[in-house]
């Protein structure tokens, strides 16, 4: 029988949602010794850490060109148009998210406007472990490469063997990366936020990973280093009413479970069938899956919940804030009318949220832990910073200038009265 969760009070939705992950306090002692180990040692500790935790003593640490070229050779034509096919629908996408030059005269003689240039240097961190994730390579490299950024580093952990996997060094050529490097987890995030011999330092650092790679990150900005958001372990909620198909819901439930034992699924229905014979799908179709023991740990995460109306479900969602949230309901529209807080939404029984992650075109780089109430996910802004110029005329010093000096008088800001000030008895001296 499922453990249906009937009808929550709001008072319980705060330990009902809480998330399957350690506390950064349990991690933070671990991430701090790294960062300090590579920041007074550089490649020796990254070597070190590498050997460690990938079980592998690496002499370079970045991936030949030979590597590159022998990499290309064996992803099979299929997974290549595969991958051109997914290529070119995020350049599609993220192309149009181009703005142009915000210009305007606030008032005459007073011009205003803003630019966009791309950051010089940012560093993609692509999770290995135990599943490479190639398309991630996509979702951060062609961004980058659209918003011409000029230094774009790639880190991603070796095998045992040493390598990198094909798929991932394919996507990277495809992208145009270059600076290719066999480094994970958190000593990857603290070279890119030091710099080494081996490892260029970055101004940004991008991409998913485990819960050590996302302190490791937020602990990157501590050190003058941006970070697109803490994107931590995988989540995904589905809204379905008594109209969804209990199968396809499984499914989308089960893709994201078999990301790791720390992943999260939550399904929210108004109609206790549906919960019922989700859970059913859900083990039946466990059994036919590669990745059973992952999946059958997530899944103890899982939570299958009933409210009372839509609008409560609404409520309780972005209460929650998903990372991923698919919405098969007879009455879509109030649903993504309602959406407040959420990564990326997936409307309708034939949007599966494995959509997002390869080919439609959408980021599936994207903020968990609730972080969807602040962050947005990963996009073309990301990679740019938005400048704003002015130009002021005589004409038009003469008009602001007074409003100046009196806010910066009443702020006791006198040189910056004067800055003023000594402009406008220039202009009128001329006069």
């Amino acid at each position: 029988m499922a453990n249906i969760i009937k009808y929550p009070p709001f008072s319980t939705w705060n330990n009902l949602l809480q998330r399957p992950t350690n506390s950064v306090e349990a991690i933070e002692t671990i991430v701090n010794s790294v960062f300090v180990a590579v920041k007074t040692e550089g490649d020796i500790a990254i070597s070190r850490y590498t050997n460690k935790f990938d079980k592998v003593q690496l002499e370079t640490f970045l991936v030949s060109q030979n590597e590159i070229d022998s990499a290309v050779k064996l992803v099979s034509e299929q997974l290549k148009q595969a991958i051109q096919q997914a290529k070119s629908n995020i350049e599609t996408f993220h192309t149009a998210q181009k703005t142009h030059k915000v210009d305007v005269e606030t008032q005459q003689g007073v011009r205003c406007w803003q630019e966009k240039r791309p950051i010089e240097s940012v560093g993609l961190y692509i999770p290995g472990g135990t599943a490479p994730l190639f398309s991630t390579v996509l979702m951060l490299g062609v961004p980058a490469t659209l918003a011409g950024c000029k230094d774009i580093v790639l880190c991603t952990p070796p095998n045992s063997e040493g390598t990198v996997a094909n798929e991932i060094l394919y996507t990277a050529a495809l992208c145009g990366i270059k600076t290719i490097i066999k480094v994970g987890g958190i000593q990857a995030i603290a070279g890119m936020t030091f710099g080494t011999h081996q490892i260029p330092k970055v101004s940004k650092i991008f991409g998913p990973g485990n819960q050590y790679v996302t302190v490791a990150k937020q602990l990157a900005t501590k050190f003058g280093v941006a970070i697109d958001m803490p994107a931590g372990p995988s989540e995904l909620l589905v809204m379905a009413d008594a109209t969804g198909n209990p199968a396809f819901i499984a499914s989308d439930l089960l893709s994201q479970a078999e990301h790791g034992i720390d992943s999260q699924v939550i399904l929210v229905s108004t109609d206790e069938n549906t919960l019922l014979e989700t859970e059913k799908q859900l083990h039946l179709q466990t059994q036919l899956l590669d990745r059973q023991s992952i999946i059958e740990k997530a899944l103890e995460n899982k939570k299958l919940i009933l409210m009372n109306s839509d609008k409560e479900a609404v409520d309780l969602i972005n209460y929650y804030g998903p990372e991923h949230y698919i919405i098969c309901t007879k009455n879509n529209a109030f649903f993504v009318d309602n959406v407040i807080n959420a990564g990326s939404v997936f409307i309708g029984s034939y949007t599966p949220e494995s959509a997002g992650d390869y080919a439609s075109g959408t980021n599936h780089t994207l903020p968990t832990n609730g972080y969807a109430k602040a962050y947005s996910g990963v996009n073309l802004d990301s990679f740019l910073k938005s400048i704003t110029f002015q130009e002021i005329t005589k004409k038009g010093l003469l008009t602001i200038g007074n409003t100046i000096e009196l806010m910066a008088e009443a702020e006791g800001l006198m040189a910056h009265k004067n800055a003023v000030t000594i402009r406008l008895k220039s202009i009128e001296n001329e006069s």
